[in-house]
């Protein structure tokens, strides 16, 4: 099948150029490719070529595929992210015509890497969840490379977004019911991020500060990292769909479990609009839960640091995770992200992990990187043009082979 011409549907990509220069190389290699353009800005990130323009109602998107799948032949689908309402919906209708399902997601080890995968990323990966597998499956893939890093600048993916999101400008005319996955406007995330750099400037020099002394005094600490309320793996969660309902969670159980004399560092997401106010949030648990001078709240800081000196970490699914666990240390996980795995996380429940937490097994966290790696990543990024390139290289060969690597590992090493 590799060597087969397919047929590539790609729907929704990232605030780049990115699907853009995938789909040229695939039509290199000599495969089809067609689009699917739900707003101005998937359109504009398309030109000069043509794409199908979806107008309608989300109800009709399974119909409207359909027919696409059978006008183009389509074989394969492609998008970025698996929770975008639009992406719910072609994913499934992909799974009931066997059209193969591609997804993108950002790296789960960061920076230099992507994800991709069939079907699922994060909580809906297809990556067993038996430790035993990935120590047995290590065994088959030979020692990874050093990645070069590409300094990818936050400032180009800003300029990326907001070109595609003044596109949007003319959505009202040219796709009135769209209707974006994002739960706040444009104009409103812009004008919270253009307050918070001012707040970064004001307080990096402080927070830095507070990391070092943290260090140097030796204090015993457990390492909280924010995430987006925006992010589907928060909205998605049953119990806790915002970090305001996780944080009061927490410091209650750090208020009546943790041991006297520790103290809970607490840090925002690099992408925080600031429109939240988490350090008020913080601020008012403190008082209500009593833990006057036991909380320290960062807006900025180290995310190697921080889990490296931390007597724990407690997360919802972040890929904080990630990092915590290759520093070796001991991780709560409040939801189920992939790698929540016996041996990796701490099994216990948030009480008895302020008492005795346990860290990770060293071998099993290096044979589950080692795996997820070669089997769910992409070397590259989306944003800077020499990460672009690479990742391009790498996704065509993966999107056009019969069997993905992490298929070819469960048919060396079934579950």
């Amino acid at each position: 099948m590799g060597d087969q011409s397919r047929s590539f549907l790609l729907l929704q990509g990232v605030s780049s150029p990115f699907f853009a220069r995938l789909a040229t190389a695939l039509s290199q290699q000599g495969h089809h490719v067609h689009k699917v353009s739900f707003n101005t800005g998937d359109a504009v990130y398309w030109l000069p070529r043509r794409s199908n323009w979806f107008k309608q109602d989300l109800s009709e998107l399974p119909d409207f595929l359909h027919k696409l799948y059978a006008k183009y032949g389509i074989t394969d689908q492609v998008v970025f992210g698996d929770r975008r309402p639009v992406h719910i919906a072609a994913l499934e209708q992909g799974r009931l015509n066997h059209v193969r399902n591609h997804v993108f997601e950002e790296g789960y080890f960061r920076p230099n890497l992507i994800a991709l995968e069939q079907e699922g990323v994060n909580a809906r990966s297809q990556l067993p969840r038996s430790p035993q597998w990935f120590t047995q499956a290590a065994q088959h893939i030979p020692p990874q490379p050093l990645l070069k890093d590409f300094r990818s600048r936050l400032r180009l993916r800003a300029m990326h977004d907001i070109a595609y999101q003044a596109s949007g400008v003319l959505n009202r005319l040219l796709f009135s019911k769209y209707r974006s996955h994002h739960n706040m406007s444009a104009a409103v995330e812009y004008a919270g991020y253009i307050q918070r750099s001012r707040l970064l400037k004001r307080v990096a020099a402080v927070n830095t500060r507070k990391i070092e002394n943290l260090v140097a005094q030796r204090t015993p600490y457990f390492f909280v990292p924010l995430q987006l309320n925006s992010d589907s793996q928060v909205r998605d969660h049953e119990r806790f769909r915002t970090m305001q309902l996780m944080l009061k969670h927490v410091l209650q159980s750090f208020a009546q479990h943790a041991p006297a004399g520790t103290s809970l560092v607490i840090k925002n997401h690099p992408l925080d609009t600031g429109w939240e106010h988490y350090d008020r949030v913080v601020l008012n648990l403190e008082h209500q839960f009593g833990l006057k001078d036991r909380v320290v709240y960062l807006e900025t800081g180290d995310l190697a640091t921080l889990p490296k000196h931390a007597k724990g970490t407690i997360t919802l699914n972040s890929t904080v995770g990630y990092v915590a666990l290759e520093q070796g240390c001991p991780t709560l996980c409040l939801g189920d992200p992939q790698y929540n795995l016996p041996g990796l996380t701490d099994q216990q429940d948030l009480a008895q992990f302020w008492g005795m937490p346990v860290a990770p097994e060293a071998e099993l966290f290096q044979s589950f990187k080692r795996v997820v790696v070669h089997s769910t990543q992409v070397y590259g990024g989306f944003y800077c043009p020499p990460s672009i390139a690479q990742a391009v290289q790498g996704s065509c060969e993966r999107l056009a082979a019969e069997l993905s690597p992490l298929q070819q590992l469960l048919s060396l090493v079934p579950i």
